[in-house]
Order: C-alpha cells, then sequence, then structure tokens
C-alpha cells in the first residue's frame, strides 16, 4: 500500500497543474453542496416551523362564564387537530401587553384588564386543517373573532407565506440538485480526463509491468489511489470553507430569526450536522474517484 501510495503522490508532483485543476474544481463541488445542503436543511425547518406553528387565537366575548370557557377549552383540547390549548385571561393579556411595551411604559399605564378581551390560544397539528378550524369556531356562541398570531397577518396572509416556504423549498432542492449534479459530472469529467491522461503517460510503464506478471490490481492501485486523493482533499476543503462561512454567520442568524430552528443552536449539535455532510460527501467524492478511475481504466483497456 505505502508503494502505491508513494507512486500515486509522485504523479501528483510531476503534474501539479493537471492536480490543482482537479482540486480545483471539486473543491467547487463541495463547497456549493455544502452550501446548498445547509440552505435546504435551514429551509426545510422554515417551512415545518410555520407548517407546524400556525397559532390560532379566539377571542370571547365579554359576557362569558367560566363554565362556557371551560367547555369550550375541554372541546378543543379532545381535537386531534388542535394541541397546546391555553386560556389566556383579560389580567394575562395586560401583562402580555406591558411586556410587548416594556420600552415605554406610559403606554401600559392608560390601559386596564377591562379592554383586554380573554382569549383561547392553540396550534394546529397540519396546517391544512388551520382553515377547517376556524370556521368551526367561529360557530361557537361564546367567540367573538377568531385570527392567527399577528405577526403572520391575517388567515391568507399565514396560509401566502408557507405556500411561498414551499414553493422556494422545491425550488431550491430541484435547482441546487441540479446545479450540485452538473458540478459533480464536471469532476468526474475532469478526474476521468486526468486519470487518462496519467495512463496515457505511463503507457509504456505499464506494458513492462504487464511483461513481468503485475497484477490488473497492482498497476490500477496508484491510478485509483491518485483520484481518492483528489476527491477527499476536494471534499474536504470545500467543506471546510462552507463550514467556516457558515459558523461565522451563524449567531447572526439565529440572532434574527429568534425562535425559529433554522439551524442547530447548541455548539455540538451544529458540529454534527456539518459532521454528517462531511460524511456524505466523503461518500460521494469516494464513488466519483472509483467511478471516473473504473472507466479511465476501462476505455485505456479497449483502446490497447
Amino acid at each position: 500500500m505505502k508503494i502505491h501510495l508513494k507512486t500515486a503522490l509522485d504523479y501528483i508532483k510531476r503534474s501539479p497543474f493537471q492536480a490543482l485543476a482537479a482540486l480545483f474544481v471539486l473543491t467547487l463541488t463541495f463547497f456549493v453542496g455544502t452550501i446548498l445542503a445547509v440552505l435546504v436543511y435551514s429551509s426545510a425547518n422554515l417551512l415545518n416551523y410555520f407548517e407546524t406553528r400556525p397559532q390560532i387565537i379566539t377571542f370571547l366575548k365579554d359576557e362569558i362564564t367560566p363554565e362556557n370557557v371551560s367547555a369550550l377549552q375541554n372541546k378543543l383540547s379532545a381535537d386531534v387537530r388542535v394541541k397546546d390549548v391555553r386560556y389566556v385571561s383579560k389580567e394575562e393579556a395586560l401583562e402580555i401587553y406591558k411586556q410587548a411595551t416594556s420600552d415605554n411604559p406610559l403606554l401600559s399605564e392608560l390601559v386596564s384588564p377591562t379592554i383586554f378581551p380573554a382569549s383561547l390560544e392553540f396550534s394546529v397539528t397540519d396546517l391544512s386543517f388551520a382553515q377547517e378550524v376556524i370556521n368551526e369556531i367561529k360557530e361557537e356562541g361564546i367567540v367573538d373573532s377568531v385570527g392567527f398570531t399577528a405577526s403572520l397577518g391575517g388567515e391568507k396572509t399565514l396560509e401566502d407565506v408557507v405556500g411561498r416556504l414551499r414553493t422556494l423549498t422545491l425550488y431550491l432542492r430541484i435547482g441546487g440538485g441540479v446545479f450540485v449534479g452538473v458540478l459533480a459530472g464536471t469532476s468526474l469529467l475532469v478526474i476521468l480526463v486526468i486519470t487518462g491522461m496519467r495512463i496515457t503517460t505511463r503507457r509504456g510503464e505499464i506494458e513492462i509491468l504487464n511483461l513481468i506478471g503485475a497484477t490488473p490490481a497492482f498497476i490500477r492501485s496508484p491510478i485509483i489511489l491518485e483520484a481518492l486523493i483528489y476527491s477527499s482533499v476536494g471534499a474536504f476543503v470545500g467543506w471546510l470553507l462552507a463550514f467556516l462561512i457558515w459558523l461565522y454567520a451563524t449567531p447572526a442568524l439565529i440572532g434574527y430569526f429568534g425562535d425559529i430552528p433554522i439551524l442547530p443552536k447548541g455548539t455540538l449539535n451544529l458540529f454534527g450536522l456539518f459532521a454528517i455532510i462531511l460524511v456524505g460527501e466523503l461518500i460521494i467524492g469516494l464513488g466519483l474517484a472509483l467511478s471516473g478511475s473504473y472507466l479511465a481504466v476501462s476505455r485505456a483497456r479497449r483502446n490497447r
């Protein structure tokens, strides 16, 4: 194995520009692949957040009784389409308002709990149930009005947001997959061309090895190892560059999106995500190296 590795490294040293070309293309491929993999992960988390956590607020009429509230709350809790049912009294609504306006205390001093309606807040297990549940809740006698969380606007606004996120995620996956596929095909072609050139320049040496009884595996090993070096180094360098960029941008992204888990918040979880991506890219690089070198060797045999 050591002699094959030494031979492969010697080939790289003899043709440094070919090696740099291969490494550049492979590094670019895996750099873009890592960036897109994290973007797909983040967009999927963002979509899942809005699909599974659309909060619905049911504002109740002033003349309700505790029994009416309890009955409606129990009804919602028993509905399999609904989760996280919570009653918010007038006093709690005032406290929420005070927290939201803590930077301007005068606003909270001018209001009293009586101006805030009591409400029942809950989420649906899937966005497709939202409109159906809202229509049913509106028919309850103690319900004054129903709406989604104010940060997203009204019902149609939420549907538009999620629809756009779905479209964006689909385009990102398809477009990113096609783009990475083109780069991977280019990388395979580069490995194929460089390996073919290497076989051509070694034709005399290969014929001598055949004459003295060297096995085909012995002859192929340095060529395959050279392709493996290109792919593994290119995969690692491309992954490392993308990892450093994401590592630098992560605090700002987490601060901007707040509670939305577009990226793992824990350091270990973030490293775990990128470790999984690295393992996947090394496996893909291994496949590119083996397939490229195998095709080049097979083509050289047919032309003999």
